[in-house]
């Protein structure tokens, strides 16, 4: 095992230990393989841009002076979804209270779900981040030795 993959998996375990992954991530990992190297870069990537826009349109809904609960529901539904499938264990479970809050008709409680949605987010992304980068670098010293 290289310098790289030694910090490539040292990483992956503090996401894991810090509660940032579930096994789902091991799941869509097992989908790479060498006919698709690029694949979990790929699936992060839309998590990433699909999330982003998702915030900023919560943002949008929760600012107006009369909420629509169920709009705003809908957009965290598909959050949940959506970090549930890349195994985003924190974004999902800051997805769970936004739901509820929803559900409650409360407003402040979705503001604050919103918050802790945006931290959660930027924690995993900037871990996943590092990840890419790494694996690109494994990949392009791999392609060397070939």
């Amino acid at each position: 095992m290289t310098v790289l993959q030694q910090q490539l998996q040292d990483l992956l375990a503090s996401m894991y230990g810090e509660g940032l992954l579930d096994p789902q991530f091991e799941q869509l990992q097992a989908l790479q393989d060498e006919n698709n190297p690029g694949f979990v870069a790929e699936v992060i990537t839309l998590f990433c841009q699909d999330t982003q826009r998702i915030l900023t349109e919560l943002t949008k809904y929760l600012d107006m002076p009369v909420v629509d609960y169920q709009k705003v529901d809908a957009y965290v539904h598909q959050l949940k979804g959506s970090s549930s499938s890349v195994g985003a264990q924190c974004v999902k479970l800051a997805c769970v209270n936004f739901r509820q809050a929803c559900e409650d008709n409360d407003k402040d409680g979705c503001l604050r779900a919103l918050n802790m949605i945006k931290h959660e987010y930027y924690r995993v992304t900037s871990k996943f981040e590092i990840m890419l980068q790494l694996e690109n670098r494994i990949l392009s010293y791999s392609a060397k030795q070939q």
